[in-house]
């Protein structure tokens, strides 16, 4: 299963991994970050965690296919080393992490437009259209990162 996260961004489910005792859904996330594609290993407990906690190694490919070929290599040894370095290094805040990498995410989206605009890619109307569409995101994550603090 392939599900959109934002316009450059896919997650593909994987499988699953035993290990500690626990199932974990395993799934990679594939963007690009305007020279080359990468991927990221992300692990959910199977019956509690919905969006998991990312390993923080990158899968890099010069396509996204690339990325999800090199992903569907790794064993179940190699899945299990980095599960337990996702975990050796699981903040305690993981949802304020999240809202935080949104936030970059958005950023990098928003420079992506403007240098779109610049290249003459983008009329300047769309863009100026995308980028407050993208700044009004991102005061909606901001007004909420107390709450996810907390």
């Amino acid at each position: 299963m392939i599900q959109m996260v934002d316009p450059r961004t896919t997650r593909h489910h994987l499988g699953t991994l035993k290990v500690d005792g626990s199932v974990h859904n395993v799934s990679v996330r594939t963007s690009y970050d305007g020279v080359e594609y990468l991927g990221r290993l992300w692990f959910a407990d199977s019956v509690r965690d919905i969006e998991g906690i990312p390993d923080y190694g990158v899968i890099p490919g010069r396509t996204a296919e690339d990325v999800l070929v090199a992903a569907k290599r790794l064993n179940a040894d190699d899945l299990a080393r980095r599960f337990h370095r996702a975990h050796a290094e699981k903040r305690r805040y993981i949802r304020l992490r999240r809202s935080v990498e949104e936030i970059l995410a958005k950023v990098k989206y928003m420079n992506r437009v403007a240098i779109s605009m610049r290249g003459g890619m983008l009329d300047a109307d769309a863009a100026e259209q995308e980028l407050d569409l993208v700044t009004d995101q991102i005061q909606d994550i901001v007004s909420r990162l107390k709450e996810v603090a907390a």
